[in-house]
């Protein structure tokens, strides 16, 4: 008989760590994205609370395209944010990387042949508003891409907005709760840079969260720092 091939998988931090450098160009992660990112790409729930500039978005892309290697899928990218959504779309194309948007600004033809390029397999991130995900025709193309295990994982960005004590409340974000349950398997991350404690609490609670792991960032930039001197020639100053 011939020799037993090794196949086992690559190690989980080296292969997020190869992603980071050849697809986004970086050297090393921060923080504490190299433990949220191997906990994802793993399987697991996290909720993230990381400062504006500390690399949140790094935190789902990258699990994005190694569990999409691994064959998972693609990933979903729940966010308020136009805005946002047409940044990081354009950034990751031109890091050649599939990944599309589905939002008011499209027409209907735009939104057909994106959600047909869903269905073929042809993208590693989706970015939706909560408003679209929970429409009866958006969920029936998750049933079908479920079904097929080529859901990756849910991505909730803003997740605050869930919090009635978050400055930015948005009622639409209670619905994802439903993600805990309808795609049982499928890990979920939601992400904030604005959370208290009550506003936590009000996420793990309403995103069906509780069992999660928790990522606390520190909010020290040590790039910022406040002076204040005594004013005397105002114009001048």
């Amino acid at each position: 008989m011939g020799a037993t091939l090794n196949l086992s998988p690559p190690d989980t931090r080296d292969q997020a760590l190869v992603t980071l450098r050849t697809v986004f160009g970086f050297d090393a992660f921060r923080g504490p994205q190299a433990e949220i990112i191997t906990h994802v790409i793993e399987g697991g729930d996290a909720l993230v609370l990381m400062p504006t500039g500390g690399g949140k978005s790094l935190c789902y892309q990258i699990p994005a395209i190694v569990r999409q290697q691994r064959g998972h899928g693609v990933a979903i990218v729940i966010s308020p944010l136009i805005a946002l959504m047409h940044n990081q779309v354009g950034a990751l194309h031109e890091l050649g990387v599939a990944a599309a948007f589905l939002n008011s600004t499209q027409s209907f033809e735009d939104a057909r042949l994106i959600e047909q390029q869903l269905l073929q397999g042809g993208l590693t991130l989706l970015y939706v508003a909560p408003e679209r995900l929970t429409t009866p025709r958006f969920m029936a193309l998750l049933d079908q891409l479920h079904a097929r295990q080529q859901v990756s994982l849910f991505a909730i960005d803003e997740a605050h907005c869930v919090s009635q004590w978050g400055h930015d409340f948005r009622p639409e974000y209670r619905a994802l709760s439903m993600l805990h349950e309808h795609f049982a398997g499928v890990p979920r991350l939601a992400l904030t840079a604005t959370a208290d404690a009550l506003t936590r609490e009000d996420m793990l609670h309403h995103l069906a969260l509780t069992g999660s792991r928790q990522f606390i960032s520190s909010f020290d930039r040590p790039n910022i720092r406040y002076r204040i001197t005594e004013k005397r020639d105002a114009m001048a100053q």
